[in-house]
């Protein structure tokens, strides 16, 4: 009986011993620690920033797990959403991104935006062609010229550029963790395990 239950109690720490293994991840394989830290958007809280540009297939198949995640997110933790402009030919989905949100509609044009350009193939590559996306929707075409232009929507993105090359990220999506910390689709293998990696990141912030 003893032997029995002795042997119950190593099979159990062992399979505890391999989950903790499969969990921790490795600084500089799986994720890469930023230096200096970047100064966040909320300090009294843990922000999970996710880079991404409407262009990138990579970003539309991670944008299901995303919002998955978001959906219980834990006390302290806050998330946001910056567009990308590492390549001068991404800047027009950003100054997109901003303008939308200008005028109250990114939430509901986000994710038909990714649709059109990834399962449409339409080319919404510059303000004329996204102008007219905007219209088929529903919105105002020259409100949305507007802001595109405007100077809140070009310093935003510059602001942008510049946090971007700090934080040393070479792709994306790749995800910010309280502006410590980067992982991207490449270093994480796949979307699931770069959502586990997150946590992780997130739980060493909270209990710091």
């Amino acid at each position: 009986m003893l032997k029995k239950w002795l042997f119950v109690l190593i099979s159990c720490l062992l399979l505890s011993t391999s989950a903790v293994a499969q969990q921790a991840f490795i600084e500089g394989v799986d994720f890469q620690r930023i230096d200096p830290v970047v100064k966040t958007s909320d300090p009294g809280k843990v922000v999970v920033t996710e880079i991404f540009w409407y262009g990138c297939p990579h970003c539309y198949r991670f944008e299901p797990f995303v919002e998955k995640w978001t959906e219980s997110l834990p006390t302290g933790v806050v998330f946001e959403q910056v567009p990308s402009s590492l390549n001068p030919s991404w800047t027009a989905h950003a100054r997109t991104f901003y303008a939308m949100k200008m005028m109250g509609v990114q939430e509901q044009l986000h994710g038909k935006l990714f649709d059109a350009i990834h399962i449409k193939r339409q080319r919404l590559n510059n303000l004329d062609s996204i102008a007219k996306f905007v219209a088929e929707q529903g919105y105002d075409e020259k409100l949305f010229r507007k802001h595109y232009a405007s100077f809140p929507v070009d310093s935003q993105v510059r602001k942008n550029n510049k946090i971007e090359q700090r934080y040393g990220h070479q792709g994306v999506p790749a995800v910010i963790v309280n502006g410590k910390y980067f992982t991207t689709g490449s270093m994480a293998q796949n979307y699931d395990r770069m959502i586990k990696i997150i946590d992780f990141l997130v739980a060493d912030e909270l209990r710091s």
